[in-house]
């Protein structure tokens, strides 16, 4: 008998559990740290621990699925590796369109002339010695190139061609815009395209380092990797597509959770270390983001489960408010290592710097907090930015590493480029003081709580002169936000409040008050009208006021804190073709393939060549994606219009998907 193996590398912890072959039940789970510069040593801890726990030998593992938070994660915190656009045939301007200038964050952009018209023919040749000539110059500044050209998705020659050219001058990984997606709006193509070259490195490095651990433990068997919409994709083709696993843990989470408790209607809230996940359950299945999953801010091309995402986790940045006479408490959506989490494997180091900082009576500004190097590729730093680098080989006080505060914005570029992380006081923090956790360095927080608490409100009074009480005033904290990201979800998917902002209505003096069940000249009372299953490793810590506040059912089930892991061996692979038939003229029809444009006389058969291609294509892409039992579904939007009594072909949008059980190892694979 084989069975399953589920890892969900997340941006605190890694989990693994191991799964009969039926999907039944859990034989085993194990949670690890997750290890940044090695991420194979933080699945190798869980991996190793759920097959010793099951009892399972490592040549009994028929399939192994992969899903993660870390690409979310990286969005969401404006993450992520430095990337070339090339961007051929768009207007001066263009780029300022669906959110690409922040996307870039200052990254270079190489403007060709080129690209197609809506039917695909060519506007103007590639530019392609003004190219040749840039990615010359470049050298090791960038890690990665995202193409994109207009109308790629009618006809992607240019792309194509550009393509081509970088991979064989530079051999750097390149993205084209019309691989992710076949809808219009080259824009919001070039952003997705821009975030998948982003996210490359980081995707290979988690693939890789899986790859290792299983090799060496002596598992041969396929790897799979979670999509954004809860479907299996394999780990070959994930490492070109990494966007795609956007909201890959959370939608392992929610395959995990209905597997879990059998629901059929609910919110599942899923808390990492980085973001709170929220979707909604109808009829036992989750819906499918119509516009493209959306996170950090972004709103990309990529199909996947409508999620609302939100940089609030155990690990999320506690920041003082010190507007006001009072003050306040707000969290994320930076992730920050715990401090009792730093203090584990550097204690010598942490509790001298926070003696320090305690025996001084004057509160310094970067008092309890650290500054701690990653591996990343480092071309195109700034001459400051390179030597803060050099500065910080080693976790330390972020107060050593910064010698002026000019430093403080090149510090903020190396986060932003995932090349140091911040320690500080977090919501994990607060619960090892509060004595509510105990698995990490309880003594190293309550130093690190005290020094928060000597900041100054505008008043001028200490925020908390108790560490105990301001811990108190931090998970009351994230209570309130947790109920406010139910809230919204709740409000975003109730048809009555289409028109109104879920955001706004989440926080309105009405909603508190019926949350309080306020009774006064009006009588108010607000609940959530459906459960809330509550899922990850620190939710029966903080649920169980989240449930209270907002007077709903709160589902906390066995195995919660591993539901991604579980959720990613029980889904099934799928790849879906899309493709276009288009009318240039009367009585010709366009089919948009994969190979170029072929002109037909008759719209049934360029609808016919369509669905052939489209077929072969979504076949061969989900037996790549290794899936076996193939079943094909084909839907055809055919638009047309009434003119003067006549019907006349506007387009047809045709869509074929190939869905199929995980292709998993059997005695006869292991014998060759």
């Amino acid at each position: 008998m084989g069975y399953f193996l589920g890892v969900d590398t997340g941006g605190t912890y890694t989990d693994a559990v191991i799964v009969d072959q039926a999907a039944t039940r859990v034989i085993g789970k194990a949670k690890a740290l997750t290890t940044r510069n090695d991420l194979a040593i933080g699945i190798g801890g869980a991996v190793d621990a759920a097959l010793a726990l099951a009892g399972v030998a490592a040549s009994e593992i028929a399939l192994v699925s992969l899903s993660t938070t870390l690409a979310t994660n990286a969005l969401v915190e404006g993450q992520g590796g430095r990337v070339a656009l090339v961007f051929i045939g768009f207007d001066a301007g263009d780029e300022a369109r669906a959110g690409l200038d922040d996307a870039l964050r200052g990254d270079p952009i190489l403007r060709l002339s080129g690209g197609h018209g809506h039917a695909g023919q060519e506007l103007a040749p590639l530019d392609t010695a003004t190219l040749e000539q840039a990615l010359r110059d470049s050298g090791d500044q960038v890690m990665g190139y995202a193409v994109a050209a207009r109308f790629a998705t009618r006809n992607p020659a240019h792309e194509i061609a550009a393509r081509d050219l970088i991979r064989r001058i530079t051999g750097r990984p390149v993205t084209c815009s019309h691989e992710l997606s076949a809808n219009l709006n080259g824009p919001k193509r070039a952003l997705t395209a821009v975030l998948n070259a982003r996210l490359i490195g980081m995707i290979d490095r988690l693939v890789a380092a899986c790859e290792r651990h299983l090799a060496t433990i002596g598992i041969d068997a396929p790897l799979m990797v979670v999509r954004g919409d809860g479907a299996l994709i394999s780990a070959a083709m994930v490492r070109e597509r990494p966007i795609e696993t956007i909201l890959s843990g959370p939608a392992a989470s929610i395959v995990g959770a209905r597997w879990l408790t059998g629901a059929t209607d609910a919110l599942v809230s899923d808390i990492g270390g980085t973001t709170t996940d929220v979707a909604l359950l109808r009829d036992g299945l989750p819906e499918i983001d119509p516009q493209g999953a959306r996170v950090g801010g972004f709103r990309t091309m990529v199909e996947a489960v409508a999620m609302r995402t939100t940089g609030l986790g155990g690990d999320s940045e506690v920041h003082l408010i010190t507007e006001g006479l009072t003050g306040g408490l707000r969290l994320g959506p930076r992730r920050l290592i715990p401090v009792s989490l730093l203090a584990q494997d550097h204690g010598p180091m942490v509790h001298a710097a926070l003696d320090r900082a305690l025996s001084s009576d004057v509160a310094g500004e970067h008092d309890g907090r650290f500054a701690i190097p990653m591996q990343g590729v480092q071309g195109g730093l700034s001459p400051r930015e390179s030597t803060l680098m050099t500065r910080i080989a080693q976790p330390m006080p972020l107060a050593q590493a910064l010698t002026t505060r000019l430093e403080v914005a090149a510090l903020d570029r190396l986060v932003a480029r995932g090349l140091v992380m911040i320690a500080g006081v977090t919501p994990s923090d607060a619960s090892h003081a509060l004595g509510r956790l105990d698995a990490w360095d309880a003594l190293a927080s309550e130093k690190a709580l005290r020094l928060l608490g000597r900041r100054r409100t505008g008043a001028g009074e200490r925020f908390a002169t108790d560490p105990l009480k301001l811990a108190e005033a931090i998970i009351d904290q994230l209570t309130t936000q947790t109920a406010d990201c139910l809230l919204e979800a709740a409000f975003a998917e109730d048809p009555a409040f289409a028109a109104e902002s879920p955001e706004t209505l989440a926080r309105h003096s009405l909603t508190r008050a019926g949350l309080r069940g306020h009774q006064g000249v009006m009588q108010i009372t607000a609940r959530l009208a459906v459960p809330v299953i509550g899922l990850g490793a620190s939710a029966p810590a903080y649920y169980g006021a989240v449930g209270q506040r907002l007077g709903c059912q709160m589902i906390l089930p066995d195995h919660a804190g591993v539901a991604n892991a579980i959720g990613a061996v029980v889904g099934q692979v799928s790849q879906r073709a899309t493709g276009t038939v288009t009318s240039p003229s009367e009585g010709r029809f366009a089919a948009h393939l994969p190979g170029g444009i072929e002109t037909f006389s008759d719209r049934d058969s360029a609808l016919a060549a369509m669905q052939a291609a489209l077929t072969a294509d979504a076949t061969a892409r989900a037996l790549r994606a290794g899936a076996v039992d193939l079943h094909l579904t084909t839907t055809r939007d055919i638009r047309e219009a009434d003119v003067e009594g006549r019907s006349m072909f506007i387009e047809a949008i045709l869509s074929v998907t190939a869905s199929g059980r995980p292709r998993v190892a059997r005695a006869s694979d292991a014998a060759e």
